[in-house]
């Protein structure tokens, strides 16, 4: 977007594929330069869109995927339709060489159909894959189990997946093509305007504005969006650190483009979702009294929002109950009281 002036913070002196505390410790986006030069991938998609096909045929087991197919009129920015009830695009069960053979066929198309298999885990369709691609992520050990990384391969042609966030951080590695982020702040999220809630082509609301033509009657609040926004360019072999909760749309600007991810959260895997909390509280808190709402939210900022230990710290540790740890025991209690008051 021409009016965002300001870019990621780029660091070009990385010679590790492995992240380190530089990175891992950032609050903002940063972009490594070539971090994955050396991918196997990498290499072929250097050569040429056909040799990253055919290595990608190389790997791949065969396996049946879901992909995203959208008619050439929405110009590969996959969003709600005009409606906003459904999504401007279908979903099809197909083998991903199959998908592969269909963007090849688009290429001398200048609007072809848009094709997009959007965070397919990589071992299970490629099992062999990450033996010549991969990043190694540092995790603390814990005494109980961290949530499961998940390592996604998004690939397609010229699409646009619209303005969201996701609740993991991220390490977005641009493998085959080149990639535009823009970015924005958790911060930001009212200035963004986000969509339903449902459906969503991969759990989390979109942003409502075309960032490629800004309606500012109908969003005025985009403008002070564009001030906090900032602008993070991709080419083949570098990589995008985006923490937890950044908003962030992503624009696959070759005729083929491949991206890995990895997601990862350093809690406790029996902690489960987060988006769960918000649905109980749109159930359970919205539509209350505005005078029980802010005493309320004084309550989640005492609980929750505060520090972790202060409410039991004045307990004796012995009767701390769910305001001590939560362990994996602990999280099953709460999810049988939970489950047992919402079937009332």
């Amino acid at each position: 977007m021409s009016t965002i002036t300001a870019t990621t913070t780029v660091i070009t002196d990385y010679v590790n594929e492995t992240l380190d505390e530089r990175i891992l410790s950032s609050k903002t986006p940063v972009i490594i330069k070539g971090l994955v030069n050396r991918w196997k991938l990498v290499e072929e998609g250097r050569k040429s869109d056909a040799n990253a096909i055919n290595y990608l045929k190389s790997h791949y087991n065969g396996r049946p995927s879901v992909a995203c197919i959208g008619p050439p009129e929405i110009q590969g920015r996959f969003f709600y339709d005009t409606l906003g009830t459904q999504l401007n695009f279908d979903t099809q069960q197909m083998k991903i060489d199959e998908v592969l053979d269909l963007i090849q066929k688009g290429f001398p198309e200048n609007n072809p159909t848009s094709y997009y298999i959007a965070s397919n885990v990589i071992d299970t369709h490629f099992p062999d894959f990450r033996k010549e691609n991969d990043v190694v992520i540092p995790r603390p050990v814990m005494d109980y189990p961290l949530e499961d990384m998940r390592i996604g391969i998004w690939i397609g042609n010229r699409t646009t997946a619209c303005c969201h966030y996701d609740a993991s951080d991220n390490l977005a590695c641009c493998v085959v093509g080149k990639r535009r982020f823009t970015l924005f702040p958790p911060d930001q999220i009212a200035n963004l305007y986000p969509g339903p809630l449902t459906p969503t082509p991969g759990g989390q609301a979109l942003s409502m504005v075309d960032f490629n033509n800004p309606d500012f009657t109908k969003y005025p609040k985009f403008a002070e969006a564009i001030k906090h926004g900032q602008i993070a360019e991709l080419e083949a072999g570098d990589a995008l650190y985006l923490p937890s909760m950044w908003w962030h749309q992503v624009e696959a600007q070759r005729p083929f483009n491949v991206l890995v991810n990895y997601w990862w959260s350093n809690s406790a895997k029996h902690m489960g979702p987060a988006m769960n909390v918000l649905y109980h509280a749109l159930l359970s808190l919205r539509d209350k009294p505005e005078h029980e709402k802010l005493a309320w939210k004084h309550i989640f900022d005492y609980y929750i929002f505060g520090e972790s230990e202060q409410a039991g710290a004045h307990i004796p540790e012995q009767a701390r109950g769910y305001l001590g740890e939560i362990d994996t025991t602990k999280s099953k209690m709460l999810r049988a009281m939970l489950m047992n008051k919402l079937n009332r």
